[in-house]
């Protein structure tokens, strides 16, 4: 027997966000199309697909990896097991970036760590006149990262391959930024979260340096002071309770005007400094 769109959300045992999200994807509409024709019958290979998807879901695999797809600042991303998954806690730096850039101008932006490239592709949408260099230390990521700029039709971003600043583009005595960003692995390896949810699935060391987390955070603050022009800035998204550890390393890098801001949970999320 056919089931209807509302029978195969109810008997998925999913949350109505993630049923909804996946039988969209499963039959190539859009969930604003399941609203409209809940009782519309699916044939038995959209059924099909979408409950061997919502097997999957129940057994813990992420929805954006099920889709290959997330949302970010607007902007529809392509994601994989290859890279994290963009979270919108991290459009609270992509909103202090554009505050700190001036806009009506050509700058260089250095984005650390871009994953699938959510930040620096937001930065770019955003700021035409803004040339970006976006790196990372796993290929994997960077194709994916591509892939994005090429659907989007962004061509402002150079994408590198580098772990932080370890490539001949990113010495100090290269031209300098105008704006460095990094939303980098910061969770602490002892952290039990990594063994919840979707972390499960994504890849360990785009979450975690290790130890206490803050390695990477470190090693960013440390090395952009001579890679940012004067005035320029750095900005950073951090871990729940790293705010205050992040804010003595901007100090002790020299930075000014160092401000914290939360995101939309009301939690202390990114630090940005001034050179």
């Amino acid at each position: 027997m056919m089931l209807t769109v509302r029978q195969a959300l109810s008997q998925s045992a999913l949350t109505p966000i993630d049923a909804q999200v996946l039988l969209a994807h499963a039959i190539g509409k859009d969930r604003a199309w399941l609203v409209a024709h809940d009782d519309e019958s699916l044939t038995p290979g959209e059924s099909d697909r979408f409950f061997w998807l919502a097997r999957r879901r129940r057994g813990g695999e992420p929805v954006a990896y099920l889709t290959g797809l997330r949302e970010f600042w607007g902007l529809s991303l392509i994601v994989s097991p290859n890279v994290m998954i963009p979270r919108p806690e991290t459009e609270t730096l992509v909103e202090r970036a554009l505050a700190r850039l001036p806009l009506d101008r050509a700058s260089r932006v250095l984005d650390l760590g871009t994953g699938c490239g959510a930040i620096a592709l937001a930065l770019a949408r955003e700021w035409r006149k803004a040339e970006i260099i976006a790196t990372d230390s796993s290929e994997a990521a960077l194709r994916v990262a591509r892939a994005n700029a090429r659907r989007l039709g962004v061509y402002n971003i150079e994408f590198v391959r580098a772990e932080w600043y370890d490539d001949p583009a990113l010495s100090a005595d290269r031209e300098a930024f105008d704006l460095i960003v990094s939303n980098p692995p910061y969770i602490a390896a002892s952290d039990p979260h990594l063994g919840y949810g979707d972390l499960r699935y994504e890849p360990l060391t785009a979450l975690t340096p290790g130890g206490n987390g803050l390695s990477a955070l470190a090693t960013i603050v440390a090395g952009a002071p001579p890679r940012i022009s004067p005035g320029g800035a750095l900005i950073v998204e951090h871990g729940y309770d790293q705010a205050d550890a992040v804010n003595a390393l901007f100090l002790a890098a020299g930075f000014v005007d160092v401000e914290s801001t939360r995101d939309l949970a009301g939690i202390p999320r990114v630090i940005a400094g001034r050179r």
